[in-house]
């Protein structure tokens, strides 16, 4: 007999599986968490397993090789661009350090004096900050020529 019960229970058991997690109220304010509803009201779906698909990534093509026939730059005119790139940013970066010093002027003198035309206090904190923001942008620029610099070898 209870061989039979055993077997019986374990074979049910196997059926069983929680696909929908359930919390339901009773009446007198009772929360219970069931994987059954059953007859109960006031439930509400906490969970809901869903069936997993099973997605492959697709194959990567195979590197190739460069070409033989693709034209090559030799050393020497590679370090000749190399040291044509760097004048270049060189030159830049000094400009754009210039465009900085007098932007920083501009702003001294801009909070310094307030125009005749800003009567309304806004237009001079507008004002202000459009010379801030212009200093900020110098600065961002010159360290975005700096890491250019930097990554010439």
């Amino acid at each position: 007999m209870t061989f039979r019960f055993l077997f019986i229970l374990l074979l049910c058991g196997g059926f069983a599986h929680a696909d929908t997690l359930y919390k339901c109220t009773d009446d007198s304010g009772v929360v219970l968490y069931t994987n059954q509803k059953g007859n109960a009201k006031n439930c509400t779906v906490l969970a809901k397993d869903l069936p997993v698909s099973t997605y492959t990534a697709p194959k990567q093509a195979p590197r190739t090789a460069t070409p033989s026939e693709f034209p090559r730059v030799n050393e020497d005119t590679q370090k000749g661009r190399d040291s044509d790139r760097r004048k270049i940013l060189e030159k830049e970066l000094a400009t754009e350090q210039q465009n900085l010093e007098q932007a920083k002027n501009e702003l001294t003198e801009g909070e310094a004096n307030r125009l005749g035309s800003e009567k309304n206090y806004q237009k001079y904190l507008d004002r202000v900050q459009m010379l801030k923001d212009n200093v900020a942008l110098h600065e961002r620029n010159i360290e975005a020529i700096k890491r250019e610099i930097a990554n010439i070898r």
